[in-house]
């Protein structure tokens, strides 16, 4: 990828100039209170070499799905806050996105000042599907900064084709943020050159989410581990009773292809064999250990098992280059956080290079208090890294392309 990048920018002189910044600052709430501010401090490094560099730094980001309009549930107000604490300096909210209040913070900001715009998706013209209303948004966005440049920097919204992700770029001179060139070259190492044994861990709710990455990684992986709730899809697909366990039954020709294509390619599809069967999806439901492949018809699972946690780690102990995405189980919940803690750790033990595919598994990690530098790398990107190993390109990274 031949991009400009923040080096280049700052190398021909920031001071005083206005930089728009596209950040992913997309965190879980919990009322106004940030769960997992991982994406912020990720976000921080592009924002403080800017500032220090005397730039006017406009940041634009989005919270959620709001549609299309104001929405005080999706303010970036506690965003702001904790990016100020961070920072170390106030980071101030413009109470709009390209109206009064932006025009007024940005038009009076000093060289090493910061402004956050208000949460970017109250404007719907920012996802329209069309390229009209996308490009009039980012041509207000470029005129609040006058003679200024643009960085992309949230990896997280690069998979978009948005106004202030693609259009920005063909409004301004456009440069890659350090998470963002940081982001690609992780995922190169997931694809060009793979050292092997290579060993996918897939996780999460769905297996519809992750159709696309699954076919891709068949012709690339030697193990590929499955687990969270879109195993039992997979047992399901393999003739067992998987209970009340989530499953998408619409799924399972699909998922029956994929244990063919395996088995043709001598790809290892490891599945859990056994697992916490609750009586029910809650904190304190009821549970045990059961065998996989004997679910309880009144039963669910909610987490990989003992003996599947013992599997895994084993699958993973002489791997040279691990990609993890998606959860065992329901680790919001104690008694079912135990699966996704036990592939953490393995990962944590291991001398492979290890990635964790943002998204659920980063704020995993966090919640269960592991150690953020025991992985080689921890993706803010969620679904913009598993549509790169889908093999699909990136708009935001295309628009930064057709600039050089």
């Amino acid at each position: 990828m031949t991009v400009k990048n923040l080096d280049d920018l700052l190398g021909e002189g920031v001071q005083g100039r206005y930089v728009l910044v596209r950040s992913d600052l997309n965190v879980p709430l919990d009322g106004d209170r940030i769960t997992d501010d991982g994406r912020v401090r990720a976000a921080l490094p592009t924002i403080k070499k800017l500032a220090d560099a005397g730039a006017k730094v406009v940041v634009t980001a989005h919270l959620g799905r709001p549609k299309g309009e104001p929405d005080p549930k999706y303010t970036l107000a506690p965003v702001a806050k904790r990016l100020s604490e961070l920072l170390g300096a106030e980071v101030a909210l413009a109470g709009d996105l390209v109206g009064e209040s932006a025009k007024a913070l940005t038009g009076g900001l000093a060289a090493g000042g910061v402004v956050l715009l208000e949460n970017v998706r109250f404007d719907a013209r920012e996802t329209s599907k069309d390229a009209v209303d996308r490009s009039e948004l980012a041509a207000e966005l470029g005129a609040l900064v006058p003679g200024g440049a643009f960085v992309s920097d949230g990896f997280g919204v690069v998979h978009r084709k948005q106004a202030s992700v693609y259009e920005v770029a063909s409004v301004l001179p456009a440069y890659a943020g350090g998470l963002v060139l940081a982001e690609l070259d992780v995922l190169k190492k997931l694809t060009d050159d793979v050292k092997r044994p290579y060993v996918v861990v897939l996780g999460g709710a769905k297996v519809s989410d992750k159709l696309g990455v699954i076919a891709n990684l068949l012709t690339k992986v030697d193990r590929l581990l499955i687990g969270g709730g879109m195993a039992y899809t997979f047992l399901k697909a393999q003739g067992h009773e998987v209970g009340n366990s989530l499953l998408q039954a619409d799924q399972l020709d699909q998922v029956k292809g994929f244990l063919s294509e395996a088995e043709k390619r001598g790809v290892e599809l490891v599945l859990p064999v056994d697992v916490l069967a609750a009586t029910g999806f809650a904190a304190d439901a009821e549970h045990e250990v059961v065998a996989a492949t004997a679910i309880p018809a009144d039963r669910e699972g909610l987490d990989i098992g003992p003996e599947t946690r013992e599997l895994f780690a084993g699958k993973l102990a002489d791997a040279a280059t691990v990609f993890w995405n998606g959860p065992m189980g329901v680790f919001e919940f104690e008694a079912f956080s135990g699966g996704t803690r036990a592939v953490a750790e393995a990962l944590v033990k291991s001398d492979a290079f290890t990635v964790v595919g943002g998204g659920d598994s980063a704020a995993a990690v966090r919640q269960l208090g592991l150690p953020e530098d025991g992985f080689s790398h921890i993706s803010t990107g969620g679904g913009a890294s598993l549509e790169y190993l889908e093999g699909k390109e990136l708009p935001g990274v295309v628009a930064l392309e057709e600039k050089n």
